[in-house]
């Protein structure tokens, strides 16, 4: 008996799983084979972060949401540390990829657009859990914080560098120069990580930039992750995660529009 493959339909089925768990477990690997600027970088940064603001805050700030400051800040640091990592994931690979002229192996491969998508998010998001662990660990064992809801902040974890990693695969694919992806990060994703709630409560601010700030997806993440680790937020738990999760989707939704188009990928 013989099989005929009918027009549009592939010969290994709806999805390519061979296809899509390569890509995922290259992006895993990327960051693994470099782990001392990947996974142990963001850690001295986010311990250098907590050390310099404590001593030169810390003693005079007083508690911040009931909670001492150094504890206030720590969730804070902990997603910014996320965001940044999950968008240099993603935005990297792909920008590398198209300086070196190597771009055109992944897009050779039988890969949808989908598939393309969450091979490298895929890398993002296990990029930002690794950070998220290692920075939760060191919380707990030095400083004592452990978080008082795992689950919520685990799941603002993984929508952050869902985020962010879609996010990074927008701005790789818009970049063409390392110079470009530059100013990308300094303009856009470096404000939105700090001008989000990181280092203060939005509660303190005069309206007009606390409208501004509420309008930011990355707060609603910070302020998720930090009820997830000291129980407390500036904003409902349940309205942020729903912002987030729209964001996280409307941005990835535009990834995959350019990865399934080629948009300034193929020649």
């Amino acid at each position: 008996m013989t099989y005929r493959i009918e027009q549009g339909e592939r010969r290994f089925g709806r999805v390519n799983w061979m296809g899509l768990s390569t890509l995922a477990e290259r992006e895993i690997k990327r960051f693994l084979v470099v782990w001392t600027q990947t996974l142990l970088a963001p850690l001295v940064t986010a311990a250098l972060f907590l050390m310099i603001f404590n001593l030169a805050i810390g003693p005079r700030r007083g508690d911040v949401m009931g909670v001492p400051f150094l504890t206030f800040l720590a969730p804070g640091i902990l997603m910014m540390s996320v965001i940044q990592n999950a968008f240099a994931n993603t935005s990297s690979s792909i920008v590398i990829s198209k300086v070196q002229g190597n771009i055109v192996d992944t897009l050779m491969p039988p890969l949808s657009g989908l598939e393309i998508l969450l091979g490298y998010l895929a890398g993002a998001v296990a990029r930002g859990l690794l950070v998220a662990i290692g920075i939760g660990l060191g919380l707990g064992l030095v400083l004592g914080i452990w978080p008082a809801h795992p689950l919520v902040a685990l799941g603002f974890v993984i929508l952050g560098a869902g985020f962010l990693g879609g996010l990074g695969i927008v701005a790789g694919v818009f970049a063409d120069k390392f110079d470009q992806m530059a100013a990308i990060t300094n303009f856009i994703v470096t404000p939105l990580a700090f001008l989000s709630g990181t280092f203060y409560s939005v509660q303190a601010l005069p309206p007009v930039l606390k409208a501004i700030s509420h309008a930011n997806p990355v707060f609603y993440l910070i302020d998720g992750v930090r009820f997830g680790i000291i129980g407390a937020s500036d904003s409902p738990v349940s309205l942020g995660f729903g912002i987030c999760l729209v964001a996280t989707l409307g941005i990835c939704t535009l990834a995959w529009v350019m990865l399934r188009s080629g948009y300034r990928l193929k020649a």
